[in-house]
């Protein structure tokens, strides 16, 4: 007899997302890792707690790390199953995309934002990395124009008064 599914729980998907990268950043350029979780943090991300607002990622001592990621403590875990909710946590890339990567920062001075934490098919899960530049308030105050543009056109089109 199969188990009844928990509810709530994401078996494959988005289990975080950074909203505010997209906004504050352009991204350049993109990057799916790996990363090393113990077993209360992927019961914590499935249930979608976790906040990548404030996170950022950074080659140390030739790996490449995710700093500053909160993901909450798994109330239902015993004492021993706690851990430090905003620890460093490995980011599984391959040797070669590292330098790639670390070149990149320390040249252009570009950022890594991790974009989103999901979950693949298989159930593993992955950060996406992004590549960016920081924008200007100019930039900034177009984006925020634009999108206003978008939602004002859209409510036209449906013919309703603004």
């Amino acid at each position: 007899m199969a188990e009844p599914r928990k509810k709530g729980l994401i078996s494959h998907g988005t289990a975080a997302t950074n909203r505010k990268a997209r906004f504050d950043y352009k991204i350049n350029d993109t990057l799916e890792a790996g990363i090393v979780l113990v077993g209360p943090e992927v019961k914590s991300l499935r249930a979608g707690r976790a906040t990548l607002t404030e996170a950022w990622a950074g080659e140390r001592d030739g790996e490449m790390w995710l700093f500053n990621c909160y993901i909450p403590e798994w109330q239902a875990g015993s004492f021993m199953a706690k851990f430090e909710p905003r620890r460093p946590r490995k980011l599984l890339v391959h040797r070669k995309q590292v330098e790639t990567l670390a070149g990149a920062v320390s040249r252009e001075g570009a950022t890594l934002v991790p974009l989103e934490i999901l979950f693949n098919t298989r159930g593993v899960a992955k950060v996406v990395l992004g590549l960016a530049e920081g924008k200007t308030k100019a930039d900034k105050r177009h984006a925020i124009a634009a999108r206003d543009w978008q939602r004002d056109k859209a409510r036209l089109m449906r013919g309703e008064k603004g």
